[in-house]
């Protein structure tokens, strides 16, 4: 019986890991477990905020990383490393109250940047996971 080897993911740059492309629940969890360092907590604790906010939450690994949706069609919030900070991505975070900080080229899409030792609200990331699932998903 032949050996299988097991090689952890490709770092992309600024520490994103390259995961295949894929639905559900494994190809998210990969995607966490292969993120670097600190980054790892991060992504765990905001796949776990997205997973209580919103009950039967949809997700997908698009693009090496973690996209969620509510309902049958479109997106609400993806992340991804970089350099020092993991991006959380708000898809339509101009409609959230208060909006993310950061404003994006992209319109309607706001992003809120998480350092090392940031201390992150989670009611606050709660209630734009919630509000973000009531709003029609984005195609990506």
């Amino acid at each position: 019986m032949a050996e299988t080897r097991t090689t952890a993911p490709r770092l992309l740059s600024g520490g994103n890991p390259q995961i295949p492309k894929g639905d559900g629940e494994r190809p998210v969890r990969d995607d966490v477990a292969a993120m670097p360092g600190w980054k790892r907590a991060v992504g765990k604790r905001l796949d776990e905020l997205v997973v209580r906010a919103v009950p039967g939450v949809r997700k997908a690994v698009r693009w090496n990383q973690p996209w969620y949706g509510a309902g049958d069609e479109g997106w609400f919030a993806s992340f991804r490393c970089y350099g020092d900070d993991v991006q959380l991505q708000l898809l339509h975070g101009t409609s959230l109250d208060p909006r993310p900080p950061k404003a994006s080229k992209h319109e309607g899409v706001r992003y809120l940047d998480i350092h090392e030792g940031d201390d992150v609200d989670d009611a606050l990331l709660t209630s734009w996971f919630e509000q973000s699932a009531r709003l029609p998903g984005a195609s990506i």
